[in-house]
């Protein structure tokens, strides 16, 4: 099973759009279940709920093969934590799905350490899905001294 979970916070119909039209076309055919928020797109392929209680959403995260979701920190952090294969698709600005950019930048920085898929739009969705399948993120190592000193150098920069 693929969990698919797009937050709470605000919509994302392009991504759940897109995963159901990847089941339509058999593109798909692993089983889908969904946190899907409060979207105006309801998917006709799938299961899908608006919203799932922690211990529920937990569950179906850990029981899922692999997972597909916007690049919302929680859900990234969560299959870091667990090895799981995170296939994400950014929220973007120009459409109205988030404020700024963040999600398109923090992708890029994972993508490239190898931790997650990244699918910059719905073009590149099915292929990304096909590698889903055989991806291994690469483990990250938590460097917690390396923050703390970046922190402190930038904090000293600001007094002087």
């Amino acid at each position: 099973m693929i969990f698919l979970t797009v937050g709470t916070q605000f919509p994302f119909d392009r991504l759940v759009k897109a995963v159901d039209s990847e089941v339509e076309t058999c593109k798909i055919k692993e089983k889908i279940y969904a946190q899907i928020g409060f979207n105006s797109y309801q998917p006709k392929n799938f299961e899908a709920i608006s919203s799932l209680e922690k211990n529920l959403f937990d569950k179906y995260f850990h029981h899922a093969s692999s997972v597909i979701s916007h690049a919302g920190m929680g859900t990234i952090t969560m299959a870091l934590a667990h090895n799981k294969p995170l296939l994400v698709m950014p929220r973007l600005k120009k459409y109205g799905e988030v404020i700024n950019d963040h999600q398109l930048a923090l992708s890029k920085k994972l993508e490239e350490f190898n931790h997650i898929l990244v699918a910059y739009n719905e073009k590149e969705l099915s292929e990304k899905i096909e590698q889903l399948k055989i991806f291994i993120p690469q483990k990250r190592i938590a460097q917690p001294q390396t923050v703390a000193a970046y922190i402190s150098n930038f904090l000293n920069q600001l007094c002087v």
